[in-house]
């Protein structure tokens, strides 16, 4: 891999985000060119497998997607925790999405449920909402807080991590009639490929770049035997390309994905017309990420040359564990 691609003089990248979302108020990352394309290597500041998250950004550039199934995906629009009622509302309303997925467990459950019910009225009685908790909850706090929201909404399609562990989510799944997906307990596990969800969860959320690419997530899909959505890492248009990439090659997609990411960020890296913004709640699957453009390199690349050497250090580090 090292004589395919070069390394040492990858971009890297910080963009703005429009409003904070899961904590970033920027999106950094690097740019990896292969022989056949360019790839996206921003694992968020908390993962530790960066040697997945290095394949999944070589993967586009050398051994290429999967073959799809499908020319679209259907977008969830993500309705991040940081926001209130009133722009929760706005966000749903203005995604022309028919599914919403919404942040919960941070400022408290009668935000939430006041959230929910916002999102409910900006969607429409038609809409799916789902909610994801990202393990916040103790399983008894899960159990109050499913209920509650599910009124709030008129009927939940599902809940991400409600709690932290399987063993937990295996609790709450016996207690409340809302399905049970597993998120943090799939991308974070050791041996993703190893998981037995069926006692723990209904439905597996995937994303590509903590799994290991789309090729990677496709095994992984397969091995967990659940429905699989795809959901995002808040990544730019070519690390996007990635997850639509597995989404399009799933054998059955019955939701809809939480991809409609792109425009949380202030800005891209490629054109404007490569940009993957949701059109109509859906976006395309495309046999490769378009490729960046100077002037946004230029634009957004990071000057503070600790922070670089910081980026630097840690594509070093998914290397040598690769």
């Amino acid at each position: 891999m090292q004589t395919l691609i070069d390394f040492e003089r990858a971009p890297v990248f910080a963009i703005p985000t429009v409003e904070p979302v899961g904590g970033l108020t920027v999106r950094e990352g690097m740019l990896l060119e292969g022989p056949q394309g360019w790839g996206e290597f921003s694992p968020l500041p908390h993962e530790h497998a960066l040697g997945r998250w290095l394949t999944a950004a070589t993967e586009p550039g050398t051994v290429g997607f999967p073959d799809p199934v499908r020319g679209r995906v259907p977008v969830a629009v993500t309705i991040p925790a940081t926001v209130d009622a009133a722009r929760a509302q706005q966000i749903a309303a203005a995604s022309g999405c028919l599914t919403a997925a919404v942040e919960v467990g941070v400022e408290g459950l009668a935000q939430d449920v006041e959230r929910v019910r916002a999102v409910r009225d900006g969607l429409g009685a038609g809409g799916a909402l789902r909610c994801d908790a990202k393990g916040r909850w103790d399983p008894d706090a899960a159990v109050t807080a499913v209920t509650a929201l599910d009124r709030a909404a008129g009927g939940l399609e599902f809940v991400v991590q409600p709690c932290r562990t399987l063993d937990e989510l295996a609790q709450v799944r016996r207690r409340v009639e809302v399905p049970v997906a597993a998120g943090e307990s799939v991308r974070d596990a050791d041996d993703p490929m190893s998981l037995r969800l069926g006692r723990a969860a209904d439905i597996a959320v995937l994303a590509s770049g903590p799994l290991g690419g789309a090729r990677r997530a496709l095994r992984v899909a397969e091995s967990c035997g659940l429905p699989c959505v795809v959901s995002s890492t808040l990544e730019t248009t070519i690390g996007l390309a990635s997850g639509l990439a597995l989404a399009g090659a799933l054998p059955e997609l019955a939701f809809a994905c939480e991809l409609g990411t792109r425009e949380f960020l202030a800005g891209d890296l490629v054109a404007d017309s490569r940009s993957l913004v949701v059109v109509d709640g859906y976006l395309p699957v495309a046999p490769m990420p378009p490729a960046p453009q100077r002037d946004r390199l230029e634009r957004y690349a990071v000057t503070d040359e600790g922070r670089a050497a910081w980026w630097r250090a840690r594509l070093q580090s998914a290397v040598s564990a690769s």
